[in-house]
């Protein structure tokens, strides 16, 4: 009886491990800010959900450039640019040597987060004249105006409105 037990156990645990590193395998990690999940594979497709940096989701399918997944609240599926994630688990902490990629201050202000008093102090410790990127921010597109823009260029895509 003891043996039957012990071979369950081990066939149990042999099923769990397998069935976590398949799952391992279908999680992707997001490698940019904010990663809109949309309801349709397109650039056009209604915004279903907003993934953080270093979020980890699991792949459902793909198609094209496009990744199908899981979201995250157990609210279905949805599908993100593939170009915005990564097989690499993204593991963020603090300490070691930053000084290759950042500096320490950069480091501190992403910490904090990018809202306008960190770009004013990131802004004010460069030295560097941001005048056209606040011009851009305040230039306003009609959805008109896009759209035939996007059809001119052959991009028509489904979707539409958030």
């Amino acid at each position: 009886m003891k043996r039957v037990i012990g071979l369950a156990f081990v066939a149990a645990l042999s099923l769990t491990l397998g069935i976590m590193a398949f799952a391992d395998q279908n999680m992707m990690s997001v490698t940019v800010r904010e990663a809109p999940v949309r309801a349709t594979p397109s650039f056009l497709g209604r915004i279903l959900a907003t993934l953080a940096y270093g979020d980890r989701v699991q792949v459902v399918s793909t198609r094209g450039d496009w990744v199908q997944i899981a979201l995250p609240s157990g609210g279905g599926n949805g599908w993100l640019a593939a170009s915005a994630l990564t097989q690499k688990e993204i593991v963020l902490h603090s300490g070691g040597n930053v000084s290759q990629g950042a500096s320490s201050g950069e480091v501190a202000l992403a910490g904090k987060g990018f809202n306008e008093q960190v770009e004013q102090q990131y802004q004010s410790e460069t030295h560097l004249d941001y005048s056209e990127v606040d011009q851009m921010e305040k230039d306003t597109i009609p959805v008109s105006t896009l759209i035939a823009f996007l059809k001119a260029g052959g991009l028509e895509g489904q979707g539409g409105a958030q």
